[in-house]
């Protein structure tokens, strides 16, 4: 049984590790208010009072538009801390789980991107945590990075929770159409990064350290996105009286930072360690919606 340090344990992503990790071993979840991943010396202190089998780090500055004017904290936590990690990994011989982003690339690719493909984040959010990922791979550590995007679930703020709560307060919601992705629910990624974990536990060479793309399967734009989650939600409560979706461009919406238009990942190599396929995007939407309208 592994002993397992789950940084980022109050948000949507640590939230939702928590039941599959417990099969694995001890979880000591922690927030920001118990280690702050801005203090590089409490954190090696923390790790050192842990000494963890595994690192499973949920933790991330995720405020992608804030980021452009608070470039300090973005780095701090999403490419100093995580190289923190993983040096102190490096010299344990613990393994480092670490999640990524789909926007370390540009959004320019007509296909799903791979591994392999060249990253050219658009933010700084975006190049925060390509840094963490660049850092993790130099450390010589074990380690484990998850590129993910379009995170959603019923838990906190997310794209799911802000179109439902929006919905019933306004007649129409216009929503950016010209930016795709493949939504990706909390639970899929939690599930999926315990079975590595155990497989990689069992058999380490089956599960070699590097970057995988986890995400959903199929494409939609937000407004895509926005519109099937309305539906749903009207077949569970028609009397609501929901809002209707209006698509926009991005032009219409214009945001601090710069999101990727195609920001599509090829989850393959993933799933042919895993033995296995990834389901689409609309798989989890109608359960999501319903575990939110009965909160």
């Amino acid at each position: 049984m592994m002993r397992l340090l789950l940084l980022g344990a109050a948000g949507q992503l640590g939230l939702s590790l928590r039941i599959p990790l417990a099969a694995l071993g001890e979880v000591i979840p922690v927030d920001r208010r118990t280690c702050d991943l801005t203090d590089l010396a409490a954190l090696r202190t923390f790790l050192d009072r842990i000494r963890p089998d595994v690192i499973v780090n949920a933790a991330a500055y995720t405020a992608v538009d804030r980021a452009e004017t608070d470039a300090g904290t973005a780095f701090a936590v999403n490419a100093t801390a995580p190289a923190a990690m993983a040096a102190w990994a490096a010299s344990h011989d613990a393994l480092l789980l670490h999640y990524s982003t789909d926007y370390v690339f540009d959004g320019q690719s007509e296909i799903p991107y791979v591994e392999t493909d060249m990253p050219s984040p658009l933010s700084v959010y975006g190049r925060s945590k390509l840094d963490g990922d660049l850092a993790i791979g130099a450390s010589g550590c074990r380690h484990l990075i998850l590129r993910t995007g379009w995170v959603y679930s019923a838990l906190g703020d997310n794209f799911l929770t802000t179109i439902l709560r929006l919905g019933r307060e306004r007649a129409v919601l216009r929503v950016v159409d010209d930016q795709f992705g493949a939504p990706t629910h909390a639970g899929l990624i939690a599930d999926t990064s315990a079975d590595l974990l155990r497989r990689h536990a069992s058999s380490p060479s089956s599960v070699v350290s590097g970057t995988y793309h986890l995400s959903a399967g199929g494409v939609t734009s937000w407004f895509g996105f926005a519109q099937m989650l309305l539906e749903h939600a009207a077949s569970l409560q028609p009397g609501v009286g929901w809002a209707q979706v209006r698509p926009i461009t991005s032009a219409d919406y214009p945001q601090a930072a710069t999101r990727p238009p195609r920001a599509r990942l090829d989850p393959g190599k993933l799933c042919r360690v895993l033995g296995t396929s990834l389901p689409a995007w609309q798989a989890a939407v109608g359960s999501g919606v319903a575990e939110v309208l009965q909160r």
